[in-house]
């Protein structure tokens, strides 16, 4: 069993039949902020409860509020520590990957790596079983806590290389991508860094296990095993993770996809050739130049981007580049889902801070919104520069600047965006 260092959350104290009997009558709300907080702990000390269980549940509290954000209501039920409500997975992400284990008749999964448990509650709630397994001691009692509602679910303290998978036939991996040291905690970027190492992960898959890993956005394209499938997502406009997985879990003719969550539900695009730069097969951007006033901007979400997937949105919309090198695209349609953010252009302005100075001016523009790709240009010193001297902005009206090098030009374009 794997030595922990001691951990700084407050579980002990927590744990206790009056912390517990505590935490059950208060409501995550009540300690929404440091003001808050501070509130219902003097509040608490004032009925005479001892000074360690009420930090320790009011930092639950805490803990359970901001988890609302990646969990929702299930936040207010779930127990928490400060880093591994950090590194957990979103709630209708997990959901994501538990589908893609349960739609492949996966019975047994190892969740090697599981954290405080959100993907394995996922798991779980798709009637699997379970086998989580957790190296940090502190975390792995928290999944333990948080798994209790799953008989089907078990959670060891241990090392995810040291563990015997004999009658399971998937494994899920979230391979810590941070090294802490006593300067403090860096990214890695190196998969073979990473712990586990990306090379344990293709070894479970050569054993043919069902295996999906998540990993960082920033994944590099050449990092990605011959035979994944590589998939990044995208929640409420963040890319979140890329995924790779591998065996029955891969699907048939998807080498790279992008996948997109929002209020409509998922819409993906997918590509069955290789990433642009490496696979001579793959789909280049074609065409050049600024779109005409009453045509659409398009801006490609992040994990189309990251997918290498450009080229072949361009194709699904009927698009073109605006420059080769950038991700813009333009079309005479607006973008039917997720996957671009399309803007319908008003017009070119010059790209100098006098003349947007003078158009804001004559505008009425009081709130500005500036995107940009290819200029050195930072949005909020030029946002400055072009309201300087016009003292206290009220009413007036909202416009969007998209910046941005066409061959040799930078360009200004006033756009509005398209609900």
């Amino acid at each position: 069993m794997p030595v922990s260092p001691p951990s700084s959350e407050p579980l002990a104290a927590l744990l206790t039949p009056e912390g517990l009997d505590l935490l059950s009558q208060h409501r995550p709300e009540e300690a929404s902020d440091d003001d808050a907080a501070m509130r219902l702990t003097l509040a608490l000390r004032k009925a005479g409860h001892a000074p360690e269980v009420v930090a320790a549940v009011v930092h639950q509290l805490s803990l359970r509020h901001r988890g609302e954000a990646k969990f929702g209501p299930f936040a207010a039920e779930m127990f928490l520590t400060r880093p591994g409500l950090e590194q957990a997975t979103r709630l209708p992400v997990s959901a994501l990957h538990a589908q893609r284990f349960a739609r492949a008749g996966v019975r047994h999964v190892a969740d090697l790596g599981c954290g405080i448990g959100s993907d394995s509650l996922a798991l779980a709630s798709m009637d699997l079983e379970v086998t989580s397994v957790e190296a940090d001691e502190t975390t792995a009692a928290v999944a333990t806590l948080n798994l209790m509602p799953f008989p089907q679910a078990r959670v060891i303290h241990g090392f995810a290389e040291e563990v015997p998978l004999e009658g399971m036939d998937g494994a899920w991996l979230d391979p810590a991508r941070r090294d802490e040291d006593s300067s403090g905690t860096r990214r890695l970027f190196d998969p073979e860094a990473f712990t586990p190492p990306l090379s344990f992960v293709t070894s479970l898959a050569g054993c043919g296990l069902a295996v999906g890993v998540k990993l960082g956005p920033g994944l590099p394209h050449d990092a990605v095993p011959e035979g994944a499938e590589a998939q990044w997502l995208s929640d409420r406009g963040d890319v979140v993770e890329a995924t790779l997985w591998f065996n029955s879990l891969a699907r048939p003719g998807v080498r790279r996809a992008a996948a997109v969550l929002g209020a409509a539900g998922v819409v993906e695009l997918t590509a069955a050739t290789g990433f642009p730069g490496i696979d001579p097969a793959a789909a280049v951007l074609e065409g050049g130049g600024l779109p005409a006033p009453g045509e659409y901007l398009h801006e490609p979400d992040g994990a189309v981007i990251r997918a290498g997937l450009v080229a072949d949105l361009a194709q699904r919309l009927g698009a073109q580049a605006v420059d080769p090198h950038l991700a813009y695209l333009r079309s005479a349609t607006p973008s039917p889902d997720a996957l671009a953010t399309s803007y319908r252009v008003i017009g070119e302005l010059p790209l100098k801070t006098k003349a947007l100075r003078t158009w804001a001016k004559t505008q009425n523009v009081t709130t500005l919104t500036i995107k940009k790709r290819g200029v050195d240009i930072a949005p909020e010193t030029l946002r400055r520069e072009i309201f300087a001297g016009r003292g206290k902005l009220k009413g007036g009206r909202a416009a969007t600047l998209v910046l941005a090098r066409v061959g040799e030009r930078r360009v200004a374009l006033e756009v509005e965006p398209v609900a």
